[in-house]
């Protein structure tokens, strides 16, 4: 059983409170292009399309991502290094190493951070880094309910 007493004080000390990460917006050459990308991987559902600017939201989570063609600088350093997602299964690193080479992703390097804990890097097709990996749940993760 894991002791978060410390982790729990943390996280009531801290000045503001925030549900998470509201949203990751990508200034692509095409929207609609990038939604298809994302969909065949990640299995994306479209929210919001709009003038060339598309809101997606993962599948089971509350992340979204929007995609927006109006945006001046695309896939450009200087931005977001990369960004990730985090695998609900470690032996689906190999699936998903499909799925990325299938939706036209180009592999940068796949490996594990542990033993248990792979990880993949790949690009997308306006060249953002995306890193998708498995890790071991930390001290700030929503506690499993009890039964």
């Amino acid at each position: 059983m894991r002791d978060d007493s410390e982790t729990d004080k943390q996280i009531d000390n801290s000045m503001i409170k925030t549900y998470g990460l509201t949203h990751i917006a990508l200034a692509v050459k095409s929207a609609k292009r990038s939604f298809e990308f994302y969909r065949k991987i990640f299995g994306v559902i479209k929210v919001y399309d709009q003038n060339g600017w598309i809101q997606v939201q993962t599948p089971g989570a509350r992340d979204i991502i929007v995609f927006d063609e109006s945006a001046p600088r695309i896939g450009k350093p200087g931005g977001i290094a990369h960004f990730g997602f985090r695998l609900v299964n470690s032996k689906e690193i190999d699936v998903t190493v499909r799925a990325v080479k299938e939706a036209g992703g180009k592999i940068l390097d796949k490996g594990e951070f542990c033993p248990g804990e792979p990880y993949l890097f790949f690009k997308d097709p306006d060249g953002y880094e995306v890193e998708i990996a498995f890790e071991s749940p930390t001290p700030v993760d929503p506690k499993p309910k009890k039964k």
